[in-house]
């Protein structure tokens, strides 16, 4: 076992505290285990990337909320780890990203970009940071990625 007898006590009375008090503690979901989580090679199409924008989906079991997809640079991202208050219509902050491509809007760090995909002029700067964007949505939001967005 990877925890000592303390750890494995300390772990067992805060579920405890956690199972006994859910006015204070409310289950808001699971965590959902990386064999459940789609295949981060699996295809994408523009179609099922534009479903998954945060308006009236159902919840997977063991989800807190619906998935929100957005991807960047050819990765699609589940921003709804973590991201639901950022990128759920219509408040977020970021909720015009939900369900699109924002490579070139992210790359630009122009929102009037949203929606345009053609990313194939974009300067090596420009190319950085949407290269950026990624390493941050992988590394330090820890978004999972559910595919590859299908080429046009």
């Amino acid at each position: 076992s990877l925890l000592s007898e303390s750890e494995k006590h300390e772990l067992q009375r805060l579920i405890d505290r956690f199972e006994r008090s859910p006015d204070k503690y409310p289950v808001l979901g699971r965590l959902v285990p990386k064999c459940l989580l789609p295949s981060p090679e699996r295809i994408v199409t523009q179609d099922e990337l534009l479903s998954r924008d945060g308006h009236n989906q159902s919840i997977p079991e063991g989800y807190a909320a619906a998935p929100i997809y957005v991807a960047i640079g050819g990765k699609v991202f589940d921003t709804s780890f973590g991201g639901v208050e950022l990128y759920t219509p219509p408040d977020g902050a970021y909720s015009r990203f939900s369900g699109k491509d924002v490579s070139r809007a992210l790359a630009t760090m122009s929102f009037d970009d949203v929606g345009n995909t053609d990313i194939s002029d974009l300067t090596e700067k420009q190319l950085k940071t949407m290269n950026d964007w990624v390493n941050n949505f992988e590394t330090k939001r820890h978004y999972p990625v559910v595919g590859r967005l299908e080429q046009n």
